[in-house]
């Protein structure tokens, strides 16, 4: 009775109390929901705006569709009627591998070449910087007017030009032999972004590595093959992946300017003035947009839409996988 006495007169604080501890599984299923919250934003743009689009287009490819009466199956018809019996598929995908492979090659060499002598200068560097990047903030429907009046075979500023000197101009976008070019100059006149990546890699180069290479006399041939090639590889693997896929969804510019060299009144991609001039800047994203919003070939151009996707994921995977090989990403 004493010690029940005594143990009654303890103050509240005295006693020990049992704690209460949390389930591990609730602090745990609100860490998750805490990151899908945060998530949500994303994953649902993810699935409104690409996966649901994806499987849409992966459905409407295997079906007869013309955007007014209810799809019909027809299985793989569209994937062999593109490669078989379509009489422009094979026109349209002999342009887009020009383009491509011509806007690759000069983007990128047109940026190295700018982001190495970039690096050389010692004086206004930030303004030559500028003026070489601001041709890529240019809206590309404006760019192509611009380019389309500049190379006016009779009234264009460069043609004039020739001309003083007694030089002939081409037609540009209105010669076949031409259009192509002219179209490959304008993408060269915005790769300013492509020209920024690669001296931001080179910028990052350790300059300790070219005073050893120059102290052991390595030339400047030598110097950039052993040192600079090596060291910017995964971002000029980078720009070269991002090239090819800018040349295989080539259609802005292709499309305006067709359309004002032809000298249309129509709307701007229509079918009077697409592929303008005799089909030689018809590129394969054209051809799609032609079946699709044109023709009503919905079916069709879904179909080409996938091949079109295949296709430059193929390269982005080919990025991802040099980059890891590369160790990009991956922590030390």
């Amino acid at each position: 009775m004493a010690t029940l006495t005594e143990a009654a007169k303890q103050p509240p604080s005295a006693v020990a109390l049992p704690v209460r501890k949390q389930p591990k599984n609730n602090s745990k299923a609100r860490r998750r929901l805490t990151v899908v919250a945060f998530m949500a934003p994303w994953i649902l743009g993810l699935s409104i705006f690409f996966l649901y689009p994806l499987l849409t287009t992966a459905y409407y490819s295997l079906t007869n569709f013309d955007l007014i009466n209810d799809p019909t199956w027809a299985g793989f018809n569209n994937f062999s009627y593109m490669f078989s019996k379509d009489p422009l598929i094979w026109k349209a995908i002999g342009n887009t591998v020009w383009l491509t492979i011509a806007i690759t090659v000069g983007r990128v060499g047109f940026g190295l070449v700018t982001a190495i002598v970039l690096t050389k200068l010692k004086r206004a560097s930030g303004v030559f910087r500028t003026l070489f990047y601001l041709p890529a903030l240019a809206p590309p429907v404006a760019a192509a007017l611009a380019f389309v009046f500049i190379l006016n075979p009779s009234t264009g500023p460069l043609n004039q030009f020739l001309g003083l000197f007694g030089i002939q101009g081409p037609l540009w976008f209105n010669d076949p032999a031409f259009a192509k070019p002219a179209l490959t100059v304008m993408a060269l006149w915005t790769s300013g972004t492509v020209m920024v990546i690669l001296l931001a890699s080179l910028l990052d180069v350790p300059g300790e590595l070219y005073e050893a290479a120059g102290l052991d006399g390595a030339s400047a041939w030598q110097q950039f093959r052993h040192i600079t090639l090596p060291s910017i590889a995964p971002v000029l693997t980078f720009a070269v992946v991002n090239s090819i896929i800018v040349g295989l969804q080539f259609f802005t510019e292709a499309v305006v300017a067709g359309s004002v060299a032809s000298g249309s009144s129509a709307v701007a991609g229509s079918s009077l003035s697409i592929g303008y001039p005799d089909n030689s800047t018809m590129t394969f994203p054209m051809w799609l947009y032609e079946q699709g919003f044109h023709q009503f070939h919905m079916g069709y151009a879904s179909a080409m839409a996938i091949a079109l996707f295949l296709v430059s994921a193929i390269f982005t995977i080919i990025l991802v996988r040099r980059m890891r090989s590369a160790g990009i990403g991956e922590e030390a």
